[in-house]
């Protein structure tokens, strides 16, 4: 497999220099902080005693752990001389926990006026649910994309856990971030980033809201266009019980998939009579079932019929654009997601496995206040 790049001299990332305080956490935390430990920030992750390295686990890359027992006034006035010199701080524990440890936002805001306080929760800072357990399949139950995803006549399908933790969870957590350092830079004043993952879920779902205001979507699972209901919009089973993803929404591209395909029956043409689709997905599963998945990249990839190969964890590090883009790299025997996006000026350097770390050299490499002893 080809490497991934590799960082030149100078060119740490977009954002090097800027210095993160991670609370070690699990999920969307994390992987926020892996983001912008990606994108060149000097992310110091901060664990529990006892917390083993773990190089399978791809968010903690890129920056070193440094295990404190925030159960004692020590630790927690030693970190506290480390988030003086942040520009940012994560968290990921339910409302309260750090403001029982000393390392509340009022706490690190007047010490660091500066400072970017960024809170990641399920169900945000207040709210009736606010300190309720829960996972990312609740999250997304309350935001209406849970009851989307599925078959028709069937029950919710769980979408992984990328629509609450990551999207709607950690992504939001860093635009959020970002958008409150550029605020700093003008204001010279720092704030609260209150990241909830049911709110992201709810956002994320602007382009269904919008498509259900117009009447173009209904409530009835997998019979809209983008959910399965629509014969140019699912995946088919091939001859080798392999599958393909067809997305030919536009009509050019409907065009060139039947003409490909060799479809010319007429029932085809009215492709946005709804009334036809569970037809017409009979038929096109008749068809794609003729040929196997090679047989059919062969025949329609790279082409403008909205085309790909559904592939696995195993196959989609060795398809020719992934590699041809160094999407993945191999390091330590852990194939991973190489950082994204692109920058042509700045461009990110390949992430390192995670390390042990001490508060003292970090402290040291952030020019700040040794610690009492």
């Amino acid at each position: 497999m080809n490497a991934a790049p590799i960082k030149k001299p100078g060119m740490a990332g977009p954002l090097h220099g800027l210095k993160v305080v991670e609370m070690a956490g699990i999920g969307p935390a994390p992987f926020c902080a892996m983001l912008l430990a990606d994108l060149g920030a000097e992310v110091v992750r901060i664990t529990r005693p006892g917390t083993a390295l773990d190089g399978n686990d791809i968010t903690t890359r890129g920056r070193p752990s440094i295990a404190l027992d925030l159960r004692q006034p020590e630790p927690v006035a030693d970190l506290l001389h480390l988030i003086d010199r942040a520009d940012v701080l994560i968290e990921g524990f339910r409302p309260g926990v750090m403001e029982r440890l000393g390392l509340g936002p009022e706490v690190c805001i007047a010490r660091n006026p500066r400072l970017v306080y960024g809170r990641m929760t399920g169900w945000g800072q207040h709210g009736p649910l606010s300190h309720a357990a829960g996972h990312d399949i609740n999250y997304i139950a309350i935001s209406g994309a849970l009851h989307a995803i599925g078959r028709s006549g069937e029950a919710p399908v769980v979408p992984l856990n990328y629509v609450g933790d990551f999207g709607g969870g950690a992504m939001l957590l860093a635009v959020g971030i970002l958008a409150a350092l550029r605020e700093a830079a003008n204001s010279g004043r720092g704030q609260v980033v209150d990241a909830a993952m049911s709110d992201g879920a709810a956002l994320l779902s602007a382009f269904m809201y919008g498509f259900k205001a117009a009447g173009n979507w209904s409530n009835d699972r997998g019979e809209n266009m983008l959910d399965g209901g629509a014969h140019f919009y699912d995946t088919y089973a091939c001859a080798d019980g392999k599958y393909v993803a067809i997305g030919a929404i536009e009509p050019q591209f409907y065009a060139e998939l039947r003409e490909r395909c060799g479809i010319n029956a007429p029932l085809f043409d009215g492709q946005m009579d709804a009334t036809r689709w569970p037809l017409l997905k009979l038929k096109l599963a008749e068809i794609f079932r003729t040929r196997t998945r090679d047989e059919w990249c062969a025949l329609l990839e790279g082409t403008d019929a909205c085309f790909a190969p559904v592939l696995n964890w195993d196959e989609a590090p060795e398809h020719a654009h992934n590699r041809a883009r160094n999407t993945f790299f191999t390091q330590d025997g852990i194939t991973q997601p190489a950082p994204a996006p692109r920058f042509s000026r700045t461009p990110s350097a390949r992430p390192t496995p995670p390390t042990a770390g001490t508060l003292e050299q970090a402290l040291r490499d952030w020019g700040a206040m040794q610690p009492a002893c």
